[in-house]
């Protein structure tokens, strides 16, 4: 994406390196992550406003450690290092980074020693940070002066004015961390200068051009799922080409109740788009693949590899088209290890998931450099309706993995009129944005329970509701006992099947947001 001004964000296996990304786009700043292995070069070549340098797991004075050239600090380009960014820039300037005599870890008061330093401007003297470290500094490299500290950690910041180098050893990126979004507005808007221009609206109207330009009066197929990033792509795309997009809407019949219709709505002939769309309801197609089939990693292949068949016979139809659009967003591009050190997790978080054989001459990405806020944000800029754009996260093999054991269209059923009631009473509570996520799913444990005056031999249902900042970690979320105990009523009374209903107070590690 073209871009007048930008600031990196070079990647040592921290934990909340995309959150730092995120951070500094909400200065108004453009920002991408890279690796530490990204030569020098590379990032000069990029003539970056600022750089951050992240957290990460390693101890920096031990052999092999993540490192980077002293170079990058004589660019005259200011630079942040955070955590193991901070001791990593001592360490190669001549300081000296140990392992501490007592770790820090959680939220700590810190004093700030100067609090007109620049990167403390209109900090107290004293606040509370995240702290999350074994090693510390414990001798500064020639040139930087302590900027804070606290009862246990000598120097919790220290800085070199005179070259615009910053060392903080605690993580602003974390709300935790009370006035970290203005310590790194300071930075981001203020020691790097920047005019803070990047917003959403010039986003859209920008990559609109840019589709128009590259795509020009070719045609472009896009494998619309219904979820938030391939319904914000075909808003866009539709805006930018009309009829010379065709999206095929493959319903694989584990979507959440009424999904697939609500889709139509919007996509379809009577929708608020001109353009071609097809409608593929294979859902027995699915049912037939997935019968006796209850390994969860399996039930992803099979899903995914049966959405690639019936798209693709659905490409053959129309024919040769000059470019296969795909919904990839930031957080994709960086876990599939090609924007920075993170690992993948899931099989169906990789990149690049459809098919070779497609006939078409080259893929677009236009969401690719947005995180998932921001593209919510893009799809209210371009007329999608709130209920789409705020659409709870759903994985691409939808209920199937929210289903234990084997998928069935009765389980189905079952766990969509449950996760319906679920979501329908949050939101009567208003509590439908409180928990990052919530979701009902089905366990495959069947118990003997009492209704009217019979026996019953039903399922357990199991809620769901996190909430969490980046979903890499996340909490179980305090619903109220009242509305958890008139959603277990409807679900009973309602849900023809279920007998018991459960909510999972399990945090994330050790367990996962889905439940598998």
């Amino acid at each position: 994406m073209a871009t007048e001004e930008k600031v990196i964000v070079i990647d040592f296996g921290g934990q909340y390196n995309q959150l730092v990304a995120r951070r500094v786009r909400e200065c108004n700043v453009y920002c991408e992550i890279y690796s530490y292995r990204t030569p020098i070069d590379q990032i000069k070549a990029m003539n970056p406003k600022g750089i951050i340098l992240t957290g990460g797991p390693n101890s920096c004075y031990e052999d092999g450690a993540p490192t980077y050239t002293k170079e990058l600090f004589e660019l005259g380009i200011p630079v942040l290092g955070l955590c193991y960014g901070a001791q990593l820039m001592m360490h190669v300037l001549g300081g000296k980074v140990e392992k501490a005599p007592v770790r820090e870890y959680g939220k700590t008061e810190t004093f700030i020693d100067g609090s007109k330093d620049t990167l403390f401007a209109s900090i107290e003297e004293k606040t509370i940070v995240w702290m999350s470290h074994f090693d510390y500094i414990s001798k500064v490299a020639p040139g930087f002066d302590i900027i804070a500290h606290t009862a246990d950690c000598p120097v919790a910041a220290a800085a070199c004015e005179d070259k615009k180098l910053y060392a903080i050893q605690f993580h602003p990126e974390v709300l935790h961390t009370v006035k970290g979004k203005e310590i790194l507005h300071n930075f981001v808007r203020n020691i790097c200068e920047t005019a803070g221009t990047w917003r959403m609206d010039s986003f859209v109207e920008n990559t609109i051009k840019e589709i128009r330009a590259k795509v020009g009066d070719g045609k472009v197929l896009l494998a619309l799922s219904g979820g938030v990033d391939s319904s914000v792509l075909a808003a866009l795309l539709a805006r930018a080409i009309g009829k010379q997009l065709t999206c095929v809407f493959v319903d694989h019949g584990l979507l959440r109740k009424n999904e697939g219709d609500e889709v139509e709505s919007v996509f379809g002939p009577n929708g608020n788009f001109d353009i071609n769309f097809i409608r593929v309801n294979a859902a027995q197609r699915y049912y037939d693949k997935l019968k006796g089939v209850e390994e969860p990693e399996r039930k992803r292949k099979i899903i995914g590899e049966e959405f690639i068949r019936v798209f693709e016979e659905e490409a053959k139809k129309i024919g040769t088209v000059d470019f296969l659009a795909q919904g990839t967003i930031y957080p994709d591009v960086v876990e599939s290890g090609l924007g920075g050190e993170s690992v993948v997790i899931k099989s169906h978080h990789n990149v690049g998931g459809l098919p070779d054989y497609v006939d078409f001459k080259e893929i677009i990405e236009p969401l690719r450099s947005l995180f998932k806020d921001e593209v919510r944000k893009a799809g209210l800029e371009l007329g999608l309706p709130e209920y789409l754009v705020f659409r709870q996260p759903f994985p691409g093999p939808g209920l199937g993995i929210r289903i234990i054991g084997e998928v069935t269209a009765e389980k189905v059923r079952i766990v969509q009129d449950a996760d319906f009631i679920y979501r329908e009473e949050l939101a009567n509570a208003g509590l439908e944005k409180l928990p990052d996520q919530y979701f009902a799913a089905l366990s495959n444990m069947r118990s003997v329970g009492v209704m009217g005056d019979e026996r019953t031999y039903d399922y357990a249902v199991v809620l769901r509701a996190v909430e969490t900042v980046d979903f890499m970690t996340a909490e179980a979320s305090e619903i109220p006992f009242a509305v958890l105990q008139k959603v277990m009523s409807r679900i009973i009374n309602e849900v023809k099947g279920v007998n018991r209903v459960m909510y999972d107070l399990t945090s994330k590690p050790p367990g996962t947001v889905e439940l598998e």
